[in-house]
């Protein structure tokens, strides 16, 4: 088993900076500094909703915005969007859809970098959607991590109980 993949082991998952990941060659990175659109966002507006169309990839720029999403007629919570994230791999390498709803809860500014000139740079540089496919992976061991802490004392204290009951 990879470093990465134990759960646990933070220093593998922790992200990576923005530069690093995505690093291409000046073309493809002079082409996305181009069209990159900066977009202000006020207090309580979404920057996109769950299932809609991906209009690219989305970087934080300031402020802070709230994931949430909705699955089985439940409403989850998924954590923060601060300045230097990337935000939503999963849509502008998967199909496409917004998997959850971005909400400004102060004041920022997200960079849009447009899914037609993403898609452009993925195909001068492979490597750049590899290196994206990579953080999306950390991503995910980054949240199931921070899952597994918050279920552990839970679990401490279910075994706790039921040791206690027995006795």
């Amino acid at each position: 088993m990879q470093p990465e993949a134990r759960s646990g082991q933070a220093a593998g998952v922790r992200a990576r900076s923005l530069a690093e990941v995505l690093a291409c060659p000046a073309g493809a990175r002079d082409a996305l500094n181009a069209v990159a659109q900066c977009i202000d966002v006020d207090v309580g507006e979404k920057v996109f909703r769950q299932a809609e169309m991906c209009r690219g990839l989305y970087v934080v720029v300031s402020g802070q915005f709230l994931r949430r999403t909705e699955r089985l007629n439940t409403r989850l919570t998924l954590g923060l969007a601060r300045a230097g994230d990337l935000v939503e791999l999963a849509a502008a390498l998967g199909d496409g859809r917004h998997t959850f709803t971005l909400a400004a809860q102060v004041a920022g500014s997200v960079l849009l970098l447009p899914m037609d000139a993403l898609n452009r740079a993925f195909e001068t540089c492979p490597r750049l959607r590899m290196q994206l496919l990579e953080e999306l992976a950390r991503e995910v061991s980054r949240g199931y991590d921070a899952s597994c802490q918050n279920r552990m004392p839970k679990t401490r204290q279910r075994i706790v109980r039921a040791a206690s009951e027995q006795a």
